[in-house]
């Protein structure tokens, strides 16, 4: 196993996508501690349990660099050091026009979404190049590549993503540190699945593969990106959408984008 004898940290992992991610890094032989605002969170532990890994688990936000400082600590009184870790933790909380978005609404995707990854990063960096080896794997979006309608905060939050990741390899590259960005397209998670269907078909028929992608699938990619394999990877943004991204995107319905957007109509 690629992974044997790592620690890992996985945020965002109480359910779909982190949690997914977590029990792959763990089948990988990695021990694993897993974050969420969620106390389900501790769910996604006990299936790192029973694969025969160690487990730590705690709730914080991470949109509070102080709660990322404290959670982190408990979580080493256990695992110790991470060798890896995976900033998923997201939110889509606020869809709405530009011209009607909340500056609450904005300010909260980018706090959990952006801040929340440069907390995580910023936490683990000085353990990693100390040891001289590290992986950070950061889940952005599609969306940050193409925009996506009605959701600007979400969009903006997640391209600054790339960002950063360009930055952390720029600066810790030669301490044996790795920082990648994967850009998820649809994936069949328990939000996917509850949006409406019209959305959710349109979607998979402008996709060449002509389907939703698995929340394993991201996993795996997870797990590669975290092994030794990918020691040469570095930077990089890497999509994962069967295609999706060689066409246009949109997650609104085409008679809505299809209207005037004047104020009032």
């Amino acid at each position: 196993m690629e992974l044997e004898g790592k620690t890992a940290l996985v945020t965002g992992a109480a359910r779909g996508i982190g949690r997914a991610i977590a029990l792959t890094l763990a089948e990988a032989g990695a021990n694993v501690a897993v974050a969420d605002v969620d106390e389900a969170v501790r769910e996604t532990a006990a299936g790192v349990g029973e694969r025969g890994r160690g487990a730590g688990w705690a709730v914080f936000d991470v949109a509070s660099r102080e709660a990322v400082r404290e959670g982190m600590a408990h979580l080493r009184v256990a695992l110790g050091d991470f060798d890896v870790v995976v900033s998923n933790a997201g939110i889509v909380s606020h869809i709405a026009p530009l011209l009607e978005m909340t500056p609450e609404g904005w300010e909260r995707e980018l706090a959990v979404n952006l801040s929340g990854a440069f907390h995580t990063i910023q936490a683990v960096l000085p353990a990693m190049v100390a040891k001289s080896w590290g992986r950070i794997v950061v889940i952005s979006s599609g969306a940050a590549r193409s925009g996506l309608y009605r959701q600007a905060a979400y969009a903006a939050s997640k391209a600054g993503l790339l960002g950063l990741v360009k930055t952390v390899t720029l600066e810790h590259a030669r301490h044996g540190v790795t920082c990648n960005a994967i850009l998820p397209g649809l994936i069949e998670t328990e939000n996917v699945r509850r949006m409406p269907a019209e959305i959710r078909e349109a979607t998979i028929a402008r996709t060449p593969a002509r389907r939703l992608g698995a929340m394993d699938e991201v996993a795996r990619l997870v797990a590669f990106l975290a092994s030794d394999s990918a020691g040469f990877v570095n930077g990089a943004e890497i999509p994962i959408d069967g295609g999706l991204g060689l066409g246009a995107i949109s997650l609104g319905s085409r008679k809505e984008m299809g209207r005037s957007a004047r104020p009032g109509t």
